[in-house]
């Protein structure tokens, strides 16, 4: 797999945080059986997902822009409400009559069992480790929190730094993104 080619924009002496989102190639599709509300609120029983996640949603009559393509189009962040229940904060459906349509979205990366590292280099010297709880926290299925603090950042006021995200499974170690610290 190649991985992701990621620039970083750091700003020397802030704290930096973000959210790391890991997806599978494949899609999971599920009916969505009820929309509604302001903002708009999708029906999706067992829909899968157990964190905020990106989504796309095909085939919704009566409400065309919560249509996305995926592939095409960006998709929705949806808020996880509940097993049943998600939550798109961007639109209305408010005096729409919506329904049907399928949610779309691809499948998160089981890291239950894997460490991850974020490391940082100056050249080939390793300049800083983020790892599972130190820097780095494992969410959802698929999610990890990093945070570096001030201190930390405010050694990359030099330039030249690139960094590597990668996760390590029983045997198998993945390279998920790279690039450099702009």
């Amino acid at each position: 797999m190649q991985p992701a080619r990621q620039d970083l924009r750091v700003t020397p002496g802030a704290t930096y945080r973000d959210t790391i989102r890991i997806m599978q190639p494949d899609f999971a599709y599920r009916a969505i059986t009820g929309i509604a509300g302001a903002p708009v609120v999708l029906t999706v029983p067992g829909h899968g997902l157990d964190a905020d996640w990106p989504v796309w949603v095909r085939g919704a009559q009566g409400m065309p822009d919560l249509n996305r393509e995926p592939g095409r189009q960006f998709p929705h962040r949806a808020r996880f409400i509940n097993a049943d229940t998600l939550e798109i904060n961007n639109l209305s459906a408010s005096a729409l009559k919506p329904a049907g349509g399928e949610l779309v979205y691809h499948l998160p990366v089981n890291l239950a069992d894997a460490e991850a590292f974020f490391r940082i280099y100056s050249g080939t010297e390793l300049a800083l480790e983020l790892s599972l709880g130190v820097g780095l926290a494992l969410v959802s299925a698929g999610t990890l929190t990093r945070e570096m603090t001030a201190e930390q950042t405010s050694q990359f006021s030099a330039g030249g730094f690139s960094y590597t995200f990668d996760v390590h499974y029983p045997g198998v170690v993945t390279r998920y993104f790279e690039g450099d610290l702009v």
